[in-house]
């Protein structure tokens, strides 16, 4: 008898569920059991969770559920701001349908690509689409996609859509489908510039906002230290080196500055693969694949890896600058300590982040700091430490201040004592008087 699993409370086809079981899916996550009812149910949903919540396999499992594979027409759009991500989400739906009696049909279309072969490849429409919005919304244009027979459109990623410039895209894709459309939208943030857009497709679409529990994971320690006087791409250098990462992931904010950062690792005798928007979609291809291969110990990228790649065994994620936007650092953090692994994530920091550190720790994350001496890390006094200490003293009694005051200005001998013992006694006095 096979095991069974809590998702059988969904009651999904049993191809669906011996794929879960091959998997190793067991119990849902909490996106997970809060939206497959309502997504099985016709409902559209804004989805609003962190990376790591499990919310692919939310859309997916009941998207597959829903198909039916005797019709050769697209029966569901999902739209992702990446090739990368567009691509693994493709896979992960050829690990459930494989498993189907029935071939169910998928197309992955993302630039970077062969057009005419994508156009001809589209002569049987497949039932499901998966792809960058720029490429389908092309295919649409061509004449080659048709989806007006659609019943879904997943939009995930929404706010990364948005940031890349991608949602004209996805608003015209959305414009070519019925009126009566289940739409699920999944985004790590709602910004305000998306609100227009859910409003003009969504009528009284269900909100979730599943709040992280901790806003980044306990298995991972967030480590500091200060760039100084030193030259950056050396710090970097001795702080791979001395890490000894299973697999290492460096991010900058831009496409240059990747470039830069990986080009003087590489004049400093080190084996680095560079992701980024500008690398082509064939070289950025072969570079993931040797990655997985572990050919590489070392990746510089930009945020597009953040929330795009998923990339197993990452053992360090090292922020050569924090970025603008402080969610991506949940979500850069969030590629190391998956799975109950532990992992770390170290930023190199300067006077000129302190805003973003303050924030951070705001959020509840502790930072470990350290330093590099003599080709190992050892752990520093924390960089507020002086001002904890004044922040203590301003609580401080106002006669003690103004006791260390005069005691110091007189260098008297033990004056931190005699001052300890002279504040107890005044304090037990008051409390009698008080009696």
């Amino acid at each position: 008898m096979s095991k069974k699993t809590r998702f059988d409370q969904f009651s999904f086809r049993p191809f669906i569920e011996e794929a879960i079981k091959k998997l190793g899916f067991f119990e849902p996550t909490e996106v997970q059991q809060k939206l497959i009812p309502g997504i099985l149910r016709g409902e559209s949903i804004v989805g609003q969770s962190q990376t790591g919540t499990g919310k692919t396999h939310t859309f997916l499992l009941p998207l597959i559920q829903k198909i039916d594979p005797t019709k050769d027409e697209v029966q569901a759009v999902i739209t992702t701001p990446s090739r990368e991500l567009a691509t693994q989400i493709h896979n992960e739906i050829k690990k459930i349908t494989k498993y189907s009696e029935r071939e169910i049909t998928t197309r992955l279309l993302i630039g970077g690509t062969d057009k005419q072969r994508a156009i001809d490849k589209l002569k049987k429409q497949p039932q499901i689409v998966i792809g960058t919005p720029g490429r389908i919304n092309d295919m649409i244009r061509e004449q080659a996609l048709f989806v007006y027979t659609a019943k879904m459109l997943v939009i995930d990623e929404a706010d990364m859509t948005l940031d890349m410039g991608f949602l004209n895209d996805v608003d015209q894709i959305a414009g070519k489908m019925p009126p009566k459309l289940q739409m699920l939208v999944f985004s790590a943030t709602i910004p305000q510039k998306l609100k227009p857009f859910l409003k003009k497709y969504m009528e009284n679409p269900r909100y979730e906002h599943i709040q992280p529990k901790v806003v980044a994971s306990k298995t991972v320690t967030h480590e500091l230290i200060a760039l100084r006087s030193r030259n950056k791409i050396d710090v970097l250098k001795e702080t791979l080196v001395t890490l000894q990462p299973f697999l290492a992931i460096v991010f900058t904010n831009t496409k240059q500055k990747a470039d830069e950062v990986a080009e003087g690792l590489i004049e400093r005798g080190l084996k680095v693969a560079k992701i980024h928007g500008d690398v082509h979609s064939r070289e950025r291809k072969r570079t993931m694949k040797q990655v997985e291969n572990m050919e590489y110990q070392y990746i510089v990228a930009t945020d597009l890896a953040a929330r795009g790649i998923d990339v197993q065994g990452i053992s360090h994620v090292i922020n050569y600058e924090l970025p603008n936007d402080l969610d991506f650092y949940i979500h850069r953090t969030g590629r190391t300590g998956r799975a109950g692994h532990s992992g770390i994530a170290l930023t190199i920091y300067t006077p000129s982040d302190e805003d973003k550190l303050i924030q951070l720790e705001k959020l509840g994350i502790e930072f470990v700091h350290v330093d590099l001496k003599r080709g190992e890390f050892v752990q520093i006094e924390d960089r507020n430490r002086r001002a904890k200490r004044e922040s203590k003293r301003e609580a401080a009694d106002p006669r003690e201040i103004g006791m260390r005051k005069k005691a110091k200005q007189k260098r008297k001998p033990n004056y931190k004592k005699k001052i300890n013992y002279k504040m107890a006694e005044i304090k037990r006095r008051e409390r009698r008087m008080k009696k």
